[in-house]
């Protein structure tokens, strides 16, 4: 088994777009939230090769969270932010990470965010969502957002479309609501996760 130190950033980074790639090492991305959108959008965005992630999420990983999110059994019990951290730097080891155990709020938002080229918005619920929308748009009205409306349920991932506000844009089918006791689960959570991150790398890449 190769050890960080074995491998080099030209051995793990080879094969890619050479317009896009020295963008996105360059691009530094905040994600609000580390459960079923954050932590499945942090770990694309790794494996792409975005040079920096600010993650902030207040939670732990529950038994209830494994049918979704990037954590495993043995992570049960640690801040998501910890477990999410040591998931993220065994794919990439060469991503920064800025890890915030705390959660997210109209006060909070503008510092910890401050040094992030956009934001993907990962929150449950749209109390948390109005909140982030109101405060980003505020404070960096120039830079995107990206949120997340209506991915519960399953099949139909055709309905799930990008609506874009000018410096907002907005990912799912925008109608599904989630079902007490119902966990969404994996599939269209990770079809809308994989979107937003999807659509952050066209965003930077479009820079160039």
């Amino acid at each position: 088994m190769k050890s960080r130190s074995d491998i080099k950033p030209s051995d793990y980074f080879c094969e890619r777009d050479p317009l896009a790639f020295p963008l996105w090492q360059k691009a530094v991305i905040g994600i609000a939230g580390a459960g079923g959108l954050g932590s499945n959008a942090a770990m694309l965005l790794a494996r792409s090769g975005i040079g920096k992630l600010i993650i902030a999420d207040f939670d732990h990983v529950s038994i209830s969270n494994l049918n979704r999110q990037f954590f495993n059994l043995d992570q049960i019990g640690l801040p998501k932010t910890k477990a999410l951290e040591i998931n993220l730097t065994r794919i990439n080891p060469f991503i920064a990470l800025e890890m915030h155990q705390k959660r997210v709020t109209r006060n909070n938002i503008p510092t910890l965010f401050k040094e992030a080229d956009l934001m993907i918005e990962a929150f449950d619920k749209d109390s948390e969502k109005l909140i982030l929308i109101e405060t980003w748009q505020q404070h960096f009205p120039k830079k995107a957002l990206i949120i997340a409306s209506g991915l519960a349920g399953y099949g139909r991932s055709e309905d799930i479309k990008i609506q874009q506000e000018g410096s907002l844009y907005i990912v799912g089918d925008q109608c599904s609501a989630l079902t007490p006791g119902i966990a969404p689960i994996a599939p269209r959570v990770m079809i809308v996760a994989a979107m937003q991150a999807n659509l952050a790398l066209q965003i930077i890449a479009s820079k160039h």
